[in-house]
């Protein structure tokens, strides 16, 4: 049979076609689209040998288009109008850095609806509005990516994705919010009070003018939903969070904490149980010993139990322009990767294949189990003994109960930590010893978390 030279080479040429590059849309470019701009960039040659094409900018949507080329420079198209980055012909994903859980919802939806990818490092949107997000992207056979959304540098969404996929984990913990571990470190090391730490925090950049969502614990809550769902193939519950922040917190407690061996620090936990899963937030005390104490300034880290790989560690930057932008750009790589490959044979969105999530309860503040430490002002120093014996006529069980160091313009403290007490019983005994007439005030409580494998 007579075979035409050229038709019998088509296949060979087709193999050898340069790759088309993955053309992105970006929308915003603030601190961390600029980030990411710059990264992608400057290592633009790593990043195509990584993704086995290049990456390229396509159009970038911005509030002020004036500032943004001076960012991007020529050749990249530039627009205030987001919704045309989402319907772009030419953007094959849409990376989504402006923040927000109201337009970025309609954008990213509307990116997905035209059969755009999605990244974006918006763990709010995704804390609030994920499920439905998730089940459009699933619908339409797109990627929504967002490694960047949780704890900046560190890798742990494709930790407990990828990583630790043959795993059952059992719990993830850690220091998710940097801002707010810059002022614990602050109050710790200078002995300052929370105002004038987040003053030092607002001045160097990092807290916001208005800083209650770090402060408050909200940001911090936004990462745990996010963490929760992955480890654990749970929806996301956002909204049954139990969040304490470190506004009330006083350098009195975190001296306290540093006298009994501990440090403080804002933690996100979440805790499977066989009646469900613990999803909090709140500061708490971690022996000065552990890996954990030793998280300072703006820095992230994140501990896995899982039942095969044991106990494993994640530390790095917690913010940054270019730390962010990397995340972003890891998630980029991945979405390259994908043609050719179908839907279902993705790494789920959520570690878990749709038809896999299981709903497990999340369980009320009232029956969490942790040891506490207390802090009751009392009269006179001479009632250590005294606070002692009453927590043991209520059967509490008490580790340790010490004195306070001096501080006359405090009163006499007594300090105590106990073994792990349900809530419910720790909130009940503490209003009836508040009403004890050897107590001088408000007896203050913090969960201990020990974390130990």
């Amino acid at each position: 049979m007579y075979l035409d030279p050229v038709q019998s080479f088509e296949p060979l040429r087709s193999r050898c076609a340069p790759i088309r590059p993955l053309r992105v849309g970006m929308i915003g470019i603030g601190t961390v689209g600029a980030g990411t701009f710059r990264v992608l960039a400057r290592n633009q040659a790593d990043i195509a040998g990584r993704a086995g094409r290049a990456i390229e900018m396509v159009i970038v949507a911005a509030r002020n288009l004036a500032r943004a080329a001076g960012i991007v420079g020529e050749g990249i198209e530039l627009t205030d109008d987001p919704l045309r980055v989402a319907m772009h012909p030419d953007v094959d994903v849409v990376v989504e850095v402006a923040g927000g859980t109201g337009p970025a919802r309609d954008w990213v939806l509307a990116a997905i609806a035209h059969g755009k990818h999605v990244v974006t490092a918006n763990k709010a949107l995704l804390a609030v509005h994920g499920t439905e997000i998730f089940a459009a992207a699933r619908q339409h056979g797109v990627a929504v990516a967002y490694e960047a959304a949780v704890a900046v540098s560190i890798p742990i969404i494709k930790a407990l994705r990828e990583g630790l996929a043959a795993n059952r984990i059992e719990w993830v913990a850690g220091i998710i919010n940097g801002t707010t571990n810059f002022i614990l470190s602050k109050m710790r090391d200078e002995g300052l009070d929370f105002a004038a730490a987040l003053a030092q925090a607002q001045a160097l950049g990092y807290a916001e003018s208005d800083p209650s969502f770090d402060i408050e614990g909200i940001d911090a809550a936004h990462k745990l939903t996010l963490l929760a769902a992955n480890a654990f193939g749970m929806p996301l519950h956002f909204a049954d969070v139990q969040i304490e922040g470190i506004a009330a917190l006083q350098g009195l407690d975190v001296a306290c904490a540093e006298q009994l061996g501990f440090r403080i620090k804002l933690l996100g936990v979440a805790r499977r149980r066989e009646d469900g899963v613990e999803l909090r937030v709140q500061p708490a005390l971690v022996p000065a010993t552990h890996l954990m104490a030793h998280v300072n300034g703006s820095m992230n880290g994140i501990m896995v139990k899982a039942d095969a790989a044991g106990v494993t560690m994640y530390y790095g930057a917690g913010a940054g322009s270019e730390q962010t932008g990397s995340a972003v750009i890891a998630d980029l790589v991945d979405v390259a990767r994908l043609d050719g490959t179908r839907a279902a044979q993705r790494v789920p969105h959520l570690g878990f294949h749709a038809d896999a999530m299981n709903g497990l309860p999340v369980l009320p503040r009232a029956a969490v189990c942790t040891p506490h430490y207390l802090r009751v002002p009392v009269h006179g120093a001479g009632q250590v003994e005294a606070v002692a014996a009453w927590l043991a006529s209520e059967k509490l069980p008490v580790r340790q109960v010490a004195l306070a160091a001096d501080r006359p313009a405090m009163g006499a403290q007594v300090l105590v930590l106990t073994g792990p007490v349900v809530q419910s019983a720790l909130d009940r005994a503490v209003r009836m010893l508040q009403a004890h007439p050897m107590v001088a005030g408000a007896v203050t409580t913090l969960r201990v978390e020990e974390l130990a494998g």
